[in-house]
C-alpha cells in the first residue's frame, strides 16, 4: 500500500464510540469528509494539530489513535 508509514485506528474508533459517521468526526475537527477518508485510507498523513485533535475527540492520546505500520530509522540521539 503506498501512502503514509502511519497507520491509524480511526475508522475502529468511530465504532466504538457510538459509530460515529465520517461526515461528523470530519465536522467535530475542522476537516471535509475526503480527508477523514484519506486519513482511514493511510493516504494522508495528518498534522500535529489535526492528530491531536482527533485524540481529543475519542478521549485518548496520539499514540493510541495513531502509529508506525512500518518501523521508522533509527532515530536515537546515542
Amino acid at each position: 500500500m503506498s501512502g503514509t508509514p502511519l497507520g491509524n485506528h480511526i475508522r475502529r474508533l468511530r465504532f466504538e464510540h457510538g459509530e460515529i459517521s465520517q461526515e461528523t468526526l470530519a465536522q467535530a475537527v475542522g476537516i471535509t469528509r475526503q480527508t477523514v477518508i484519506a486519513l482511514e485510507q493511510r493516504r494522508y498523513a495528518p498534522s500535529l494539530e489535526l492528530a491531536m485533535k482527533l485524540a481529543l475527540v475519542f478521549g485518548r492520546s496520539v499514540d493510541d489513535v495513531f502509529f508506525w505500520s512500518d518501523a521508522p530509522p533509527d532515530l536515537s540521539l546515542e
